[in-house]
């Protein structure tokens, strides 16, 4: 099984939808291919999201009537031989609202994944960075493998229906078998599709693809958003190339020292801690708590309906039944933004009474699954883009002694995570490194935020990266808050602190705090 906990929650809004009408009824070089830099984008209409970027309808204007405009950009496939093969590289935009002598250029956004898109993201959120757009250009792009960007294939929906089905924590030598042997199916099948395109999805071909979308935008610098995976993708390319950083900001960010079983055991951590503050404030409401008469009993119940799944599944979304994996999954998602902790409270409800619809609507959304029973490419993405970054390749045996530390850090979480590390086992390419190089000597102030309660990217990671990046680039910033990310809270500190760097150059002092 991939793992999908490195997901940004971008899904969410779609997911709320859904959930409703249930629930109410150093330096790197400049691309040597002349004409790339100097190539002319054409913008247009966006069309409608492909399958691969989720489905669905093309953006609405924002509130004030602005649109959309999409364009695709011609990149090196390879980037060792930038004269080569080209693949196109989906983009979107937003005009800047404010005076035109004001504006001080594009600010790119990566919502994360890897695997997510950001020609479908952006617009979703758009309204969220409007006061950012009175100085910039909103654009964000599906990076390569993603999307409608050499979209990496692997299995088709029926497919993945099956795939997800499966136990992803196997108790006996049959599952484990079983586990293996539909990693092996998948793996076989992204490299019968997308043979050409997997030796070169990598972060660091994906940093590379930036620099020149900032060259095709007519920017000195690179002012970036990254959330996510997108302050991995955004420490790497600061590390390529550290004199064309401009105004940057990190948020939910990734920890650049650990190795991906590091990662795996971080989250295990993570979104154990995120189910504690859970269970805790669902029995702190005035009203009684439905799935809990106390924190510890909301968890007891939970991991006890998870046995009961293991042994025999409920109705799901018809026809498919809530396994105990889809459960899993689905919590999680729930876990990754506090306003969703309701529907994860009616998802546990009704799954105690047989019903699996809710979890199995969460569980969906975090694998890419539309209500049409439509995939976009975001797991097999994932997959693509973990394995071409990551060196280490890990067996069943290996899983199987570390086990128990998994299962300390959470025993809800733990199997889940410690069995998704063999996602990469005889993957057809291989890892680049045992973690990224985002060291950036020379690279102008980075504002890393990390929160507290952050469940899939645990916040010791934003120090780490601060660090990582070098003494005088991180300047850190704690939110003391819930959910996967600080900027999309709302909290008021936090979007002051960003807004007045990214608009205004206003470095906040290292060590701030915002609650």
């Amino acid at each position: 099984m991939p793992n999908p906990f490195r997901l940004h929650a971008a899904a969410l809004t779609a997911t709320a939808v859904v959930l409703s009408a249930l629930l109410w009824g150093c330096g790197g070089d400049s691309p040597e291919d002349e004409d790339l830099p100097d190539q002319k984008l054409s913008w247009k209409d966006c069309p409608a999201p492909s399958e691969a970027e989720g489905g669905g309808t093309a953006p609405s204007p924002l509130p004030d009537g602005a649109a959309w405009q999409c364009a695709t950009m011609r990149a090196p496939l390879d980037w060792d031989d930038p004269k080569g093969d080209t693949i196109d590289l989906a983009l979107i935009r937003a005009r800047a609202s404010g005076d035109a002598d004001r504006r001080i250029g594009s600010l790119v956004f990566n919502f994360g994944g890897p695997g997510g898109s950001g020609v479908t993201t952006l617009p979703a959120f758009g309204q969220d960075y409007d006061n950012l757009r009175t100085r910039y250009d909103l654009v964000s792009f599906d990076p390569r493998g993603v999307g409608r960007s050499a979209p990496v294939e692997c299995l088709d929906d029926k497919q993945l229906d099956t795939y997800f089905q499966q136990d992803a924590t196997p108790d006996d030598a049959a599952e484990r078998t079983e586990l293996l042997d539909n990693t092996e199916k998948f793996n076989a099948a992204c490299e019968k599709n997308s043979k050409k395109v997997l030796p070169h999805v990598a972060t660091t071909d994906a940093a590379r693809d930036m620099d020149l979308l900032r060259q095709v935008l007519g920017d000195d610098k690179l002012h970036y958003f990254g959330i996510s995976y997108g302050t991995e993708l955004g420490g790497v390319y600061a590390h390529l190339f550290p004199k064309t950083v401009g105004r940057a900001v990190f948020d939910a960010v990734v920890d650049p020292t650990q190795s991906s079983e590091q990662g795996s055991l971080g989250q295990a951590k993570g979104f154990q801690l995120a189910l504690d503050n859970y269970a805790e404030d669902c029995v702190s409401k005035v009203e009684d708590c439905p799935v809990g008469d106390s924190a510890q009993d909301v968890k007891d119940r939970i991991a006890r309906l998870l046995k009961d799944l293991d042994r025999k599944p409920i109705p799901g979304v018809f026809p498919r039944e809530l396994t105990q994996t889809a459960a899993t999954s689905g919590i999680a998602q729930a876990l990754y933004s506090k306003d969703f902790w309701e529907y994860l409270t009616e998802g546990l409800d009704q799954a105690y009474a047989g019903d699996g619809r809710v979890l199995m609507v969460l569980s969906d959304s975090l694998n890419g699954r539309n209500e049409n029973g439509e995939y976009s490419n975001i797991t097999a993405a994932n997959v693509a883009i973990n394995c071409a970054d990551d060196k280490p390749r890990y067996d069943s045996a290996y899983v199987e002694r570390r086990l128990p530390e998994f299962r300390k850090a959470s025993a809800l979480f733990g199997d889940y995570l410690a069995w998704s590390m063999i996602s990469c086992t005889d993957w057809p390419v291989a890892g680049a490194a045992d973690h990224p190089d985002v060291s950036a000597p020379g690279a102008p102030p980075i504002l890393v935020i990390g929160n507290t309660g952050d469940p899939a990217t645990p916040y010791e990671g934003a120090g780490r990266m601060a660090d990582a990046l070098g003494k005088g680039v991180g300047v850190e910033l704690t939110y003391k808050g819930q959910g996967h990310g600080a900027y999309d809270s709302k909290n008021k500190c936090v979007r002051d602190a960003v807004d007045g760097y990214l608009l205004d150059g206003r470095v906040p002092a290292a060590g701030t705090v915002c609650s």
